[in-house]
């Protein structure tokens, strides 16, 4: 018993649906041979032998047909056509030796009604397993519809009442419809079965694609900026140390502390831990930009009244804004205002640089040209996750600005004029931050 477990066991929820199907109809197949041997038990034994040996033969062709029926309907072999064929014709067979066994064999009521029996369960039986190998509606019923024809036309040909044609086709067209609805509805189960489970997969695909892209796009945003300012420290170390200066020490250790701190940020991201600080951000960028000699002022409303969804958001752009301003163009002052109109904060970043589009990752920045870039674009899918926007491009007068837009929620209502607490506040983290 542990090795039949285990062969169930080991099969998908799909397989184990289609393994049942496909012994449900094995089974229909059993059902006729013993319903056609109960039905034969009474008549004499060269009679019920021969026609339980054509219901065999019959039941024979069905199991195979219904076994490549349903490989054709999961995509592992053509449709089986001949076998189709072949069960009609055997089907047909069968029927007609029957009701001319029941006409010409001997009298009595025991072979009519074996006969009669076993023209009516192959019949319904040979409906069913065609079925499963056609599944077009209209082919569906014409295969029901001209067995039930057949069932009609053989007792009238023979003398039969009308009536009596008419029960026997009706009992054909009721069971053989029935059994091809089954068999329509078992196979169109199985294929939703299976396209869950290849969409369940694919869910999963996807969810590792997503990760992946997170994972790419926060290594860009935290490598950005730090990889920009150990180059601009490394480059001025350079010149102090070709000048003599002792000061080019105090650079290199600087350049060695933001190398571990990259590290710890690269650690945090890949653990999904990582997130933004916007007054951080907002002293870092200013104390970067301004040792590149380039004028960099923050003003606006208060950092710590926003939520810190909101807060890891702008610090963000805040970190992206300053990366791009260090890496392209030929910026000499930066502005950058925080404020809070009808309940969103909007972030804003000026720079008198000019910015391609290969930079910026947006069509229409001054003197596009290239390829886009994915800086920007990540942080718009950064915003879309609080319903934020993103929006970069010439302010005129050689100017180049970045806004960002988050809706806040009805809670959290910061400042939205500018203070001195929070100008001194940026002011005195980034007497600490590079």
């Amino acid at each position: 018993m542990r090795g039949p477990g285990r062969w169930w066991r080991r099969k998908t929820t799909p397989e184990k649906v289609e393994t049942y199907t496909r012994w449900s109809f094995h089974f229909f197949a059993l059902v006729e041979c013993l319903t056609v041997g109960f039905t034969v038990a009474p008549v004499a034994e060269r009679i019920g032998g021969l026609l339980l040996l054509m219901v065999a033969v019959h039941c024979a062709v069905c199991v195979v047909t219904v076994s490549r029926a349903l490989d054709w309907t999961r995509g592992r072999r053509p449709q089986p056509v001949r076998m189709l064929w072949m069960l009609a014709a055997v089907t047909a067979t069968v029927s007609v030796t029957a009701v001319g066994i029941a006409e010409h064999g001997p009298d009595g009521e025991a072979v009519g009604a074996a006969a009669g029996g076993t023209v009516g369960v192959v019949l319904i039986v040979g409906i069913g397993i065609i079925a499963l190998g056609v599944q077009q509606r209209r082919r569906v019923l014409a295969v029901v519809g001209g067995f039930a024809g057949c069932a009609w036309i053989m007792p009238v040909m023979r003398g039969a009442p009308v009536d009596a044609a008419f029960s026997a086709a009706a009992l054909v067209l009721l069971g053989g419809g029935a059994l091809a609805f089954t068999a329509v509805v078992s196979v169109w189960l199985l294929n939703i079965v299976y396209e869950l489970d290849e969409a369940r997969e694919t869910r999963a695909r996807l969810a590792v694609a997503e990760e992946r892209l997170r994972f790419g796009r926060d290594l860009h945003d935290v490598m950005g900026r730090n990889l920009a300012v150990i180059a601009l420290k490394s480059e001025l170390a350079v010149q102090l140390a070709q000048r003599g200066r002792p000061e080019a020490v105090a650079q290199m250790v600087e350049v060695q502390r933001l190398a571990h701190e990259s590290q710890r940020e690269v650690r945090e991201v890949v653990r999904g831990y990582r997130e933004a600080d916007l007054a951080v951000e907002l002293a870092g960028a200013q104390g970067v930009l301004a040792a590149a000699g380039i004028d960099c002022t923050v003003s606006g409303a208060t950092v710590a009244g926003l939520p810190v969804a909101v807060q890891s958001a702008l610090g963000w752009v805040v970190r992206e804004a300053a990366t791009n301003v260090l890496r392209h163009g030929d910026a000499r002052r930066c502005a950058v205002r925080l404020r809070v109109v009808e309940g969103r904060v909007v972030l804003s970043v000026e720079n008198d640089g000019v910015v391609t589009e290969a930079d910026t990752g947006l069509p229409g920045a001054p003197g596009s040209s290239g390829p886009s870039g994915s800086g920007l674009a990540g942080l718009r899918e950064r915003l879309a996750e609080i319903d934020g926007t993103l929006e970069a491009g010439s302010a005129g007068r050689g100017l180049f600005r970045l806004t960002a837009e988050i809706p806040l929620p009805s809670s959290a209502t910061p400042s939205a004029t500018a203070g001195p607490a929070s100008v001194s506040a940026v002011r005195s983290v980034s007497e600490v931050t590079p």
